[in-house]
């Protein structure tokens, strides 16, 4: 008879590999040449998709969209739905482009935006193209295009926006978010293990418990069952839960640390956000965390979009002062 060796096996998780994300080859490639344009960093259909992943990071991004727009003057060349847009597309890419239109005498009569997911720009960073995803390219005519862009550390071709940080909380909150509602939609997870070691049980007895827990399934489901065991032993019965309790208490602790990592990277507060706190203080005075916001967010990014009056020589962008409706009306009294 020969002794069987035993063995010590140790080994190591990897690091995580996201789908979406392959940043740290781009730093070093920066952004990639495809014949007269430049490819952007990341591709733009993953900011894209990821834009509505989770609600706390689509809500603050309308947040700041809807403040600016509420706030911006509307002007002969650049109506605030166009406007809106322009605000959109720089929350979620980074990157916005305004292209002048002209008349045929050559007056310029319309800012139109060009969408930033297909608008690339030129070797010589002067010429912009726009490419459909079916790979037909049309180059705007030199000069015509604004382009305003969050700056990026690793290249200067393209801006980047300022919540990719967050962007694996996005993705988890997602993950945690589809999970349970397959959870609940397969409909196979086991609710609980009735569990019987009572001796005092007749067979009878058991037939009609079996029967009583079939007939709660489907319409009439959540009864209450009573059992009687004269006779019986301590825990001669017991229900053990089987995924449930885990299950539950993991979902939420998900959903809430990934929710203040979007807040935190966006920078918007909760009460703007109508979000339910959970603490008894709640999150503090709405209008004091506005007038806050207001100073550290929106000035900064009417201040950004006011740079289009600097390359057109033309004020076509103002805004009016942010007020809440209670100060507004204050003001307005004799």
């Amino acid at each position: 008879m020969t002794q069987q060796t035993q063995h010590i096996e140790a080994f190591t998780f990897g690091d995580a590999v996201p789908v979406m994300d392959r940043r740290e080859l781009i730093d070093y490639l920066e952004c990639a040449r495809f014949g007269k344009w430049y490819e952007p960093p990341i591709p733009w259909d993953a900011l894209a998709k990821s834009f509505r992943a989770a609600v706390h990071h689509s809500s603050p991004i309308y947040v700041k969209r809807n403040i600016l727009v509420s706030t911006f003057k509307p002007h002969r060349m650049l109506s605030r739905a166009d406007f809106g847009r322009l605000v959109l597309e720089y929350a979620i890419f980074g990157n916005c482009y305004a292209e002048v239109r002209r008349s045929r005498l050559g007056s310029r009569f319309k800012l139109q935006p060009a969408l930033a997911k297909y608008t690339r720009r030129g070797v010589d960073l002067d010429r912009y193209f726009f490419v459909t995803e079916v790979g037909q390219a049309h180059e705007f005519e030199p000069g015509s295009v604004w382009h305003l862009s969050e700056p990026d550390i690793n290249q200067e071709v393209y801006g980047l926006p300022e919540y990719l940080s967050s962007l694996q909380a996005t993705w988890l909150n997602e993950s945690a978010t589809l999970f349970r509602r397959r959870y609940y939609t397969n409909g196979a997870h086991a609710g609980f293990i009735l569990y019987m070691t009572d001796t005092a049980q007749q067979q009878g007895d058991i037939d009609r418990l079996r029967e009583a827990l079939k007939n709660a399934k489907g319409p009439g489901n959540f009864k209450n069952l009573f059992i009687h065991a004269p006779g019986g032993k301590e825990k001669g019965i017991q229900i053990i839960p089987v995924s449930e309790v885990a299950a539950k208490d993991e979902f939420w602790n998900i959903k809430n640390v990934t929710r203040d990592d979007q807040l935190a990277a966006h920078r918007v507060p909760p009460q703007l956000m109508g979000i339910i706190p959970n603490n008894t203080g709640g999150f503090g005075d709405a209008t004091k965390a506005a007038q806050v916001f207001e100073a550290n967010e929106v000035k900064p990014l009417q201040m950004r979009f006011a740079e289009l009056n600097d390359w057109l020589g033309e004020e076509v962008v103002q805004f009016e002062p942010y007020a809440l409706s209670v100060e507004a009306a204050r003001e307005d009294l004799p």
